[in-house]
């Protein structure tokens, strides 16, 4: 079918009403909106989620319990059957598999062991089902876990603040103990 011959179904489109342009418009006056009150005013009406008065929607229903959701975790997910386009002895990460165009890249990579895996390789993503490690270790193939990135781990953390590390906070602990500051009473 060519676009020319693509149409909208008849009454998909109306004329946008024209309102406040006189008496003989049956529009004119007070445009549609009725006599006074806060529906006549410019930007009146009430707020979102306001029901007359009635104790509204949000408020009834009780909030209970923790959602784990703004702390899930989705992975790109690649089957290891689709791992056989790679050639025996190929190291595979989330960047080739990127290239091969199994995955977005935007997400962390996890490998699942739907499919049967034909090649060695050395497979390198952040995570693994059991049974995909198994078929890749099976041919003698290696599954290795990347070290998460230090400024990954902070910034997954959600707090804004780093710590100090253990050793400079003991360090006023192990002056104190030695008797290395002046203590109270001292002169």
């Amino acid at each position: 079918m060519a676009p020319i011959q693509i149409r909208k179904p008849k009454g998909a489109t109306r004329r946008r009403k024209i309102v406040g342009r006189g008496a003989g418009s049956g529009h004119g006056s007070t445009a549609g909106r009725g006599t006074k009150g806060q529906g006549a005013r410019s930007g009146g009406g009430p707020r979102p989620g306001f029901e007359g008065g009635q104790m509204p929607l949000f408020r009834r229903i009780a909030r209970r319990g923790f959602s784990n959701q703004p702390f899930k975790e989705t992975f790109d997910v690649v089957n290891v059957e689709h791992l056989n386009r790679f050639s025996d002895g190929a190291e595979v990460d989330a960047a080739a598999l990127g290239r091969a165009g199994l995955v977005s890249g935007r997400r962390p990579v996890k490998i699942l062991g739907d499919g049967e895996l034909k090649r060695t390789l050395t497979v390198r993503v952040a995570r693994a089902s059991r049974s995909a490690k198994d078929k890749i270790e099976a041919l003698k193939g290696t599954f290795e876990m990347p070290a998460p990135a230090a400024a990954k781990q902070g910034a997954a953390s959600g707090r804004g603040h780093r710590r100090k590390p253990a050793k400079e906070a003991a360090e006023p602990a192990l002056e104190a103990a030695s008797g290395g500051g002046t203590a109270k009473g001292e002169t």
